[in-house]
């Protein structure tokens, strides 16, 4: 994968690959006061064929998944009896037997940003000969 700041900047210049997939949205100039995050730049996530980059600000590491760590991913998908409200995140499946949860910070109710990176995994299996 190429350097995640790398990937960050040429997708803020507007000079992404075709194959890549950028998620931006502004930052609301109040929330951002409030945060200490408003001379930041927009929250940014970018799919490639290779993995996922997250930014979402200068206090926040970026969030990096590599398609290559990985030996699988499952959509998860929960609500509460109580609510209307759908929560829903990736668990990752390290080829070191690691498991974490991925659940964009940014574009967590953001589904075609989910999908794109279920389907940028599947195509980089394909591509690579996995199972």
């Amino acid at each position: 994968m190429t350097d995640p700041r790398t990937i960050l900047w040429q997708a803020r210049q507007g000079a992404a690959p075709a194959d890549w997939r950028v998620f931006t949205k502004r930052r609301g100039k109040l929330s951002g006061f409030f945060r200490g995050t408003s001379d930041d730049p927009d929250p940014l996530l970018v799919i490639t064929p290779d993995g996922a980059v997250e930014y979402i600000s200068e206090r926040k590491p970026l969030t990096i998944v590599a398609f290559r760590e990985l030996a699988g991913m499952k959509l998860r998908v929960a609500s509460s009896d109580s609510s209307a409200i759908v929560s829903t995140w990736l668990d990752l499946r390290y080829l070191d037997g690691r498991k974490t949860k991925w659940r964009s910070a940014g574009f967590s109710n953001n589904l075609e940003a989910i999908q794109g990176l279920i389907e940028a995994y599947g195509a980089h299996k394909a591509l690579r000969g996995y199972a």
